[in-house]
């Protein structure tokens, strides 16, 4: 039975057009940084998608990029988090070696800032809000990042916002796998 539902959940999530979408990533030119904003709609319950947002242990499992992640410390409402990862793009490639707080402000907020690592500046954070239509969440992404390596103008813009929509797109598509495997479960 077990098998079953797990091959059902994937029929599911396969076969189910993606909620988001109209996932959006824009990027911009700030300085020596990069801004990238981004946003999706998405049909889950509000605390199912506050719960993948601050799953840091399993980040890597569903993050492209993303290598490792682990929480190293609670500080109050931050969690520290050490990440590892590669950005990649056509033929370039540097590490991500990161080690942020994430501060949670429940139920619609996480700031996310570099405490230190390969990055010179990573502030930013996500936002949860209601969509238009009933049921329907906003996710909203916004952070302005400034690698350690040196980026030409517009090649910076075009490499940060393809790996943030990757990593986005990420985080987007296991809010969504975890729904479709709730409403199986529920279903039952």
């Amino acid at each position: 039975m077990r098998a079953f539902c797990g091959v059902a959940v994937a029929f599911l999530y396969a076969g189910a057009a993606p909620a988001a979408d109209d996932l959006t990533v824009e990027a911009y030119r700030r300085g020596p940084a990069v801004e990238v904003v981004a946003r999706a709609t998405l049909r889950a319950p509000h605390e199912l998608v506050w719960r993948t947002l601050t799953d840091y242990d399993r980040l890597a499992t569903f993050i492209p990029g993303l290598l490792k992640s682990r929480v190293i410390e609670r500080r109050g409402p931050a969690a520290i988090i050490e990440q590892f990862g590669e950005v990649r793009f056509l033929i370039f490639s540097f590490p991500i070696e990161v080690t942020l707080a994430s501060v949670e402000k429940p139920p619609d907020e996480i700031e996310v800032h570099a405490l230190k690592g390969t990055l010179k500046q990573l502030e930013g954070g996500y936002r949860i809000e209601r969509g238009r239509d009933p049921g329907a969440l906003v996710l909203h992404w916004r952070g302005l990042i400034q690698p350690a390596v040196t980026l030409p103008p517009l090649l910076g813009e075009v490499v940060m916002r393809a790996n943030i929509e990757d990593q986005f797109a990420g985080m987007v598509r296991e809010i969504e796998r975890r729904e479709a495997e709730r409403a199986v479960e529920a279903g039952r």
